[in-house]
């Protein structure tokens, strides 16, 4: 790995050392994970699955994806992978993580280049699998690392933290992850959509972990728990950034590939991963509300008529993008770049409330 690398050579060369530095260390993780990704993607066109068109979606956007090539994550979530075990220190919750989310990322692949395409009580039974075993994960390892031996969150307008039981802790984090994976997968459906909002996502996260959470005088200050992994966490987090920069690179409107569920999963899961880690659950309503929305409510709405037979938003029609488009007469760029300035907006203000008015 690159850091103990750095370690070593820095008696025969000193400026070896910088390889030590985290901020280093992010920006190698953002500028290779980018090069890679935009490199790499197009010369496996003609290897991926191709579109087969959205039974749901409208028309014209169906039309549009048909015989593009499709599960494009594949490819840049298996570099970012690589990536993190090749810049920053081993630790078993991190890289049990990593392999999580490479595993998310290859049932949406297979999903993606499967002919018939999988149930979806098949594929929200694997979501569950995967969430709560990452969730058992992630409690054991935020318990080891722990000073006190007691994983405990810090909750909006409350300056001390509260202890959680494992069970609840399992349960508020498999619903996490559950809603994260499935509601960026309903975002995936407008060039460059999803990726951009994931993407400020991802930079939120990845600041909060390296200049909050994993910096001691800071994290005392606002009076929140310092993450002690919080560096490597950010390094993590900017390597995401990086190759999905790669990828948006290429799937601007008009797209020349697609992420499919292998992207769109993976992505999804990491980012309620990390949200899980923070310690505030709340922060996804930061990073994630537009997506959470937009995917989000059709799922509610499905699952009240399917189960309960109680009908909402019967005048929307879901995921929102869709709505947009087809009622509103939003083209896909008008779609990107307000569903983009809402998120910031978004953005701004929850992590001012959730971190200053404590």
């Amino acid at each position: 790995m690159l850091y103990f690398l750095g370690q070593y050579l820095q008696s025969f060369f000193g400026p070896a050392r910088l390889l030590q530095s985290y901020t280093v260390l992010i920006a190698i993780a953002l500028y290779l994970g980018f090069f890679l990704s935009y490199k790499l993607i197009p010369k496996f066109y003609n290897k991926l699955p191709h579109d087969r068109g959205r039974e749901f979606a409208i028309k014209e956007t169906s039309d549009a994806a048909k015989g593009k090539p499709t599960g494009t994550g594949v490819v840049f979530i298996t570099i970012f992978v690589v990536l993190c075990f090749l810049l920053i220190p081993f630790s078993f919750t991190r890289s049990l993580i990593l392999l999580l989310t490479w595993f998310t990322m290859l049932s949406g692949f297979l999903d993606d280049r499967s002919v018939t395409s999988w149930g979806e009580y098949l594929k929200g039974f694997l979501d569950m699998l995967i969430s709560v075993a990452t969730s058992v994960v992630l409690y054991y390892g935020l318990k080891n690392s722990s000073a006190d031996g007691v994983v405990s969150f810090w909750l909006p307008f409350v300056s001390h933290t509260v202890a959680v039981n494992p069970v609840v802790y399992v349960v508020i984090s498999t619903i996490m992850l559950w809603a994260s994976i499935n509601t960026t997968n309903c975002t995936d459906g407008v060039d460059g959509l999803s990726a951009t909002l994931v993407l400020i996502a991802l930079i939120t996260l990845g600041v909060i972990f390296y200049f909050i959470l994993g910096h001691v005088n800071i994290a005392s200050y606002l009076l929140v728990p310092h993450v002690s992994g919080g560096a490597n966490w950010a390094v993590m987090i900017f390597a995401l950034a990086g190759v999905l920069m790669g990828y948006l690179w290429h799937n601007a409107f008009p797209s020349k590939c697609l992420m499919g569920d292998a992207g769109s999963r993976a992505l999804g899961f990491f980012i309620g991963v990390c949200v899980m880690v923070s310690g505030n659950p709340f922060l996804i309503l930061a990073t994630s509300s537009i997506i959470f929305v937009n995917g989000g409510m059709g799922l509610l709405k499905v699952f009240l008529l399917r189960f309960f037979k109680i009908k909402i938003f019967e005048s929307i029609r879901f995921p929102l993008h869709d709505h947009m488009r087809k009622n509103r007469g939003w083209s896909p760029t008008q779609v990107l770049i307000k569903f983009m300035i809402m998120q910031l907006l978004i953005t701004c203000v929850l992590v001012g409330i959730l971190f200053k008015i404590r």
